[in-house]
Order: structure tokens, then C-alpha cells, then sequence
């Protein structure tokens, strides 16, 4: 998605080619109807615009910025540093680490820089989402009672699981 005037989560990234990876970022916002926008950008290679975008998105609308980059992984930071809502990094795994040195480079924020980190891969970029979703519904009820069923589903999920596989077990 383009740049969008309903959007209140932003997804950045520092390549297309990470958008597979992130993608269940965007399909966690779109399970609880949260209007997001999508961009590329660097924080190597475009510093200027990543710095006048985080400057800007408060002011835009946008309430929870989340940031995927991979190797130095500088993003999430540099937009942390330009901004005063929320940032959640999603480090990009990488051929050279396994995405370590993508989540090593954001945990280690200095301090008065935060910088919320997921995990590499796996349920990390829909954790973000997710995590994006609980802070709107900090003032949103409608959210928070998806939130609440979200949560319930779960519960009910896992009952189900252990079901089949206690009777599996012959239990």
C-alpha cells in the first residue's frame, strides 16, 4: 500500500525484497481492520527521507511505526530517533547470520532510543503486527474487544490440540 491518509501503522523496510518476509506483519493489521501503509526506504541510502518521513508521520496520523531491515539494521533506530511514537523492529533474516546480526543491531539501541525488537523470522513479523494492534487498542474498546476474542481463540485452539491428541494418545 502506498502512502495512505487513513493508515495509523506504517511498515517500513529497507528493500522490497524483505516484503516476503514482513508480510504477516501486514496480514496480523489486516485481521483487526487496522489501515496500514507500506514503504521502502534506507537508512543508509536515504537517510533524508527516512528522517523527514519519521518527523512527519506523527503529524500524518500514523500511531505505531514498525521498521524490518536485515544486516546493520540501522532502520528502526534512525526512525526511533526522529520520532516520538512507538517503533517495533522486525530484524530481516540474512544469508551471512541467520538474521542475528539483524536482531543484534536493534536490541542494542542506546539508551533513550527505544526500540521494541520481534524475533527473526517466524512468528516475529506477525508478532509485530500484533504488538502494533495492542497499543491502538490502548485507546480504542472496539479493538481491545477483538483483542479479547483474539485471545479466547487462542485458548480454545489450543484446547482443541491437546484434545486430538490425548485421544491420538489413546488417553
Amino acid at each position: 500500500m502506498p502512502e495512505s491518509s487513513t493508515a495509523v501503522v506504517a511498515i517500513i523496510m529497507g528493500s522490497d525484497s524483505d516484503w516476503p518476509k514482513i508480510k504477516p506483519a501486514a496480514a496480523a493489521l489486516e485481521e483487526f481492520g487496522v489501515p496500514y501503509e507500506v514503504r521502502v526506504m534506507s537508512a543508509h541510502r536515504t537517510p533524508a527521507l527516512v528522517q523527514q518521513y519519521s518527523t512527519m508521520a506523527a503529524a500524518r496520523g500514523l500511531k505505531v511505526l514498525l521498521a524490518a531491515a536485515g544486516g546493520a539494521a540501522h532502520l528502526a533506530g534512525v526512525i526511533a530517533a526522529h520520532t516520538t511514537l512507538p517503533v517495533i523492529g522486525i530484524p530481516v533474516a540474512t544469508e551471512l547470520a541467520g538474521g542475528l546480526d539483524s536482531l543484534l543491531s536493534m536490541v542494542q539501541m542506546p539508551g533513550d532510543v527505544p526500540v521494541a525488537t520481534v524475533a527473526v523470522g517466524g512468528g516475529g513479523p506477525r508478532n509485530a503486527g500484533l504488538f502494533a494492534v495492542e497499543i491502538l487498542a490502548l485507546s480504542n474498546p472496539s479493538l481491545q474487544e477483538r483483542l479479547k476474542e483474539f485471545k479466547h481463540r487462542l485458548v480454545e485452539k489450543v484446547s482443541e490440540k491437546d484434545a486430538a491428541l490425548q485421544a491420538q494418545l489413546g488417553k
